[in-house]
């Protein structure tokens, strides 16, 4: 399946980035895309595309990627809503599980010995 997709190119701190035409399965890395369709520079706002392409690409049942769909969206070649982001959120725990993980987790000192395992040693001697 074929997706359109942005590619960083650019230097360090000054990303810019390509719309490509590539196979969903590729890594945006390895360099093997179909077809260049535009560029993106998000420091100085400029986008620059191939419309009659896109459009062909997109006739052809192409999919898009969501950040690529907002900037077509944007630029007037695809009507309908922006894509809201999807962000990669880590479950953070609450304060009342982290204070109950802390109770219920024996504390072990330098020599790998929790402090009841040393309760009963000073009590056996």
């Amino acid at each position: 399946m074929l997706v359109i997709r942005l590619i960083r190119t650019g230097k360090r701190n000054a990303a810019s980035f390509r719309v490509i035409l590539v196979e969903k399965t590729a890594s945006p890395k390895t360099g093997k895309f179909l077809e260049i369709l535009g560029n993106y520079n998000p420091r100085l706002k400029e986008l620059n595309l191939k419309k009659d392409r896109i459009k062909h690409w997109l006739a052809q049942g192409v999919k898009t990627s969501d950040t690529v769909h907002n900037l077509l969206v944007k630029d007037g070649i695809i009507k309908g809503p922006k894509i809201k982001k999807k962000l990669k959120s880590k479950k953070a725990k609450t304060d009342q599980e982290q204070v109950s993980d802390k109770k219920e987790e024996p504390k072990e000192d330098k020599k790998g010995l929790t402090k009841s395992k040393e309760k009963s040693k000073v009590e056996k001697e």
